[in-house]
C-alpha cells in the first residue's frame, strides 16, 4: 500500500485559491496534492507546491498582465510554461482583481478544441 501524498501547499494560499475558484460558478478545483483547474482536457490554472499561482492566458492578455503586474512567465520543474503567468503574491491576495483574469483564462480555454479522453469505457 502506497503512502498518501502530503499536501505541501501553504494553507493560506490554498484558501485563497479556493476563494478565487468560488468566484466562477462553472469552475471546479481539481487535484489533491496540487490544485488546478481544467476544461475539456486543458489545464488553465494551477497552484504549485510552494503556493505559486499560475494562470493560462491568451497572448494579448498575457502580455498586458506581464507588463501591468511586472510579472513573469510561470516556471515549473525548470521549464518555462509559455502560456502561463506567475501571479504576484500582492495580486493573489486580491480576489476581486484576480477573478477577472480567472474568467479570461476560462474563456480562452473554452475556445480550444477538446483533447481526446484517455479513459477506457
Amino acid at each position: 500500500m502506497g503512502a498518501k501524498k502530503k499536501n505541501s501547499i501553504p494553507a493560506d494560499k490554498s484558501e485563497l485559491y479556493d476563494k478565487l475558484i468560488a468566484t466562477h460558478p462553472r469552475i471546479e478545483r481539481k487535484g489533491a496534492s496540487m490544485g488546478y483547474t481544467s476544461l475539456n482536457g486543458h489545464m488553465f490554472s494551477l497552484l504549485g507546491p510552494s503556493g505559486t499561482l499560475a494562470l493560462r492566458l491568451p497572448e494579448a492578455e498575457r502580455e498586458k498582465f506581464l507588463t501591468k503586474y511586472e510579472a513573469k512567465l510561470h516556471e515549473a520543474y525548470g521549464v518555462v510554461m509559455k502560456e502561463y503567468v506567475a501571479v504576484p503574491d500582492s495580486l493573489f491576495q486580491n480576489t476581486d482583481k484576480l477573478k477577472k483574469y480567472l474568467a479570461i483564462s476560462y474563456d480562452y480555454i473554452a475556445t480550444l478544441k477538446p483533447k481526446p479522453t484517455k479513459k477506457k469505457r
